[in-house]
């Protein structure tokens, strides 16, 4: 059960330096336009090493380098703050959160260029707590020797709702979406050997489904991936109900996320059923050593029109493999 206090730091539970928190913020703007853009403000806090990553991305493109995004900045070395609630990074960064796992304001500012990032995000819900099996129906029997199993030794997500405006080179866009958050907190590596497909689609404030899976690589960048469902949930009027179930298939265009089709099955035996398809692609580093294949998509939840995102995480040792396999083919060997 996750508690007012887990959104400050967290004694770290083992001596690892990797130990770790994070806070991410995925939301959008423009969705019902021709352009819309895709934003995500992220920390790593490595609070036994004193030092936090921090990266903010603004996407309205389909891109395979971060630099071609219509904004990017990443910091690997900030100061660590004193408490979670209410910091300030040197990359222009402040949060606060004035009521503990239900209301965060986020303030960003790049002067040089030419951004500001302003929102207030709402919990629509209590925090998904994926290790409490009275919330997740999945949450006994976890693989923790996978390293997202590690850095997910504490971690909820929760939908919530996005309201602020951002302003990109004297474009001033208004936020107002029904989105995905989520905190974690454990032994975070540098090196990621297990994948994670982390996905959400909103209807809005009375509909919304979010769902983690696995996947393998085997196909390659441009083959399709089965999905095994390892966490999840559906909020459906005010109602949160834990994935018993789930699968699917996502189309791949350089292990980007084109085309994905999943069904899961509620805690009550209700099948949800989604298709999403992408509006953008951007390669997120939360990490140097793992890529987030991340696309904003258009779904189509319970018959009804949804967005939100879709984010796979491969290492950079399992990329490697990858496109070896690749080029070894293309060479005949």
């Amino acid at each position: 059960m996750i508690r007012p206090e887990d959104a400050q730091f967290h004694a770290p539970t083992s001596d690892d330096p990797l130990w770790a928190e994070t806070n991410y913020f995925g939301l959008y703007a423009g969705q019902d336009t021709d352009r819309p853009m895709n934003i995500g403000v992220y920390g790593l806090f490595r609070e036994p090493l004193g030092v936090v990553g921090s990266t903010v991305s603004v996407n309205s493109r389909r891109v395979t380098m971060p630099w071609a995004a219509d904004y990017w900045d990443a910091w690997e070395h900030l100061v660590a703050p004193a408490s979670l609630l209410d910091y300030s990074l040197a990359n222009g960064l402040h949060v606060v959160c004035s009521e503990p796992n239900k209301v965060w304001d986020v303030d960003y500012s790049d002067a040089a260029a030419d951004l500001e990032l302003h929102f207030r995000y709402t919990a629509l819900m209590e925090p998904y707590d994926i290790n409490d099996p009275d919330q997740d129906p999945r949450a006994a029997g976890r693989d923790m020797d996978k390293t997202w199993g590690h850095a997910y030794a504490g971690h909820f997500d929760q939908t919530g709702h996005f309201e602020g405006e951002i302003r990109l080179r004297g474009i001033t866009t208004p936020i107002d979406c029904v989105s995905t958050m989520d905190h974690s907190w454990g032994v975070r590596a540098e090196r990621q050997t297990s994948r994670l497909s982390w996905m959400h689609a909103h209807v809005g404030p009375d509909l919304a489904l979010h769902a983690l899976f696995d996947f393998d690589t085997a196909n390659g960048p441009d083959g399709p991936s089965p999905l095994t469902m390892t966490h999840g949930y559906v909020l459906d009027n005010g109602v949160v109900r834990g994935l018993a179930s789930g699968s699917g298939e996502t189309t791949r265009s350089g292990l980007y996320p084109e085309h994905v089709e999943i069904s899961v099955s509620d805690a009550e035996g209700r099948t949800w059923e989604a298709v999403g398809d992408a509006l953008t692609t951007f390669p997120w580093q939360s990490q140097p050593g793992v890529v987030g294949h991340n696309a904003l998509l258009r779904w189509t939840l319970d018959g009804r029109t949804a967005h939100g995102e879709c984010m796979d995480f491969v290492g950079m040792g399992e990329l490697g493999r990858v496109y070896d396999r690749v080029h070894a083919a293309a060479a005949g060997v």
